[in-house]
């Protein structure tokens, strides 16, 4: 498979309405709110009743749901809609294109008609590094729980909608002057205390400057993250692919050891040597590959042991 990089563009062809409160895009294609919140990429995010998604970010909530062919964001207006939530979920980029290339491999095709809907969300590198050093070896309620709990005794608020108060995620310099034993008792995140503190230390004290990132090849950019306590491989890659657009990051967890073993390596295959694997055949496009892989198998139970 030769893969290109798909560019972003903040011209998309979207008819987009405003009212009341509300931005709608009508006939959008790829985006389906379920695949997007529920593919193990974001953990701020709140299943509603009538099944739409709240989500937080910069500060900002909003409600996001689909009607028919439609997508409705509720909360929001035109100026927040394109100067905050047009990049969050990545409205500027032709993921029908990305699908097209991806599914040249029978596999992926498969994998992509069922997770058809999955946009990479592009979210805020801080809170993204903190949530994935909790996600390691952690089950997704206790990482949201975690999260939560961090975001309700550190965090600011932001405001009440729909009867419920949501808050933003803490800076560094605020987690750097927690006591690791109170966050521990909070947050419930366990080992991962001293992990949480350590690093927001070395990320308000600059010597790791996230903003430099960005400007950084992926193998660089990796290097400079696993300086941080509790960043390995996969949390590093899970933070360069949502938090620094990263897109040929390759994160490797059970699920796509299990899905990729199943499909395309020998059992006994590394974890190493799966994300050599991985970027050798997908390219630029590894990330959206690893979406769509993680989100099929997981679902599926695809290389489950019985």
């Amino acid at each position: 498979m030769v893969a290109g990089k798909i560019e972003r563009s903040n011209n998309m062809d979207y008819n987009i309405i405003e009212k009341d409160k509300k931005i709608i895009i009508e006939n959008m294609k790829d985006f389906e709110p379920e695949h997007i919140f529920e593919c193990g990429q974001a953990f701020r995010w709140y299943k509603q009743e009538d099944k739409s998604y709240i989500a937080i970010y910069k500060g900002k909530v909003i409600n996001v749901k689909k009607d028919g062919e439609d997508i409705i964001f509720y909360n929001t207006n035109i100026k927040d809609f394109q100067n905050i939530w047009h990049d969050y979920f990545d409205l500027g980029r032709d993921y029908s294109k990305i699908k097209k290339e991806l599914s040249k491999d029978p596999i992926l095709k498969e994998a992509i008609k069922f997770g058809e809907g999955i946009r990479i969300l592009n979210q805020e590198p801080f809170e993204t590094i903190i949530s994935f050093i909790i996600s390691a070896n952690n089950q997704i309620p206790r990482i949201r729980k975690s999260i939560e709990l961090i975001s309700q005794n550190y965090g600011e608020l932001i405001g009440t909608y729909n009867n419920e108060e949501y808050y933003s995620f803490p800076k560094a310099n605020v987690l750097a002057r927690v006591d690791e034993k109170e966050l521990e008792e909070i947050s419930r995140v366990g080992y991962r205390t001293k992990y949480i503190v350590n690093t927001s230390k070395m990320i308000n004290s600059g010597e790791i400057d996230l903003s430099q990132v960005f400007e950084l090849s992926t193998k660089e950019a990796k290097e400079i993250l696993m300086k941080l306590p509790g960043v390995g491989p996969k949390v590093s890659d899970c933070v360069l692919l949502f938090a620094f657009n990263k897109d040929d990051a390759f994160p490797v967890d059970v699920w796509i050891g299990r899905v990729m073993k199943h499909f395309y390596l020998e059992e006994n295959t590394k974890l190493k040597d799966i994300s050599i694997y991985a970027n050798d055949k997908f390219k630029d496009l590894a990330g959206f590959a690893q979406q769509y892989l993680f989100y099929y198998a997981r679902e599926q139970g695809i290389g489950r042991k019985k």
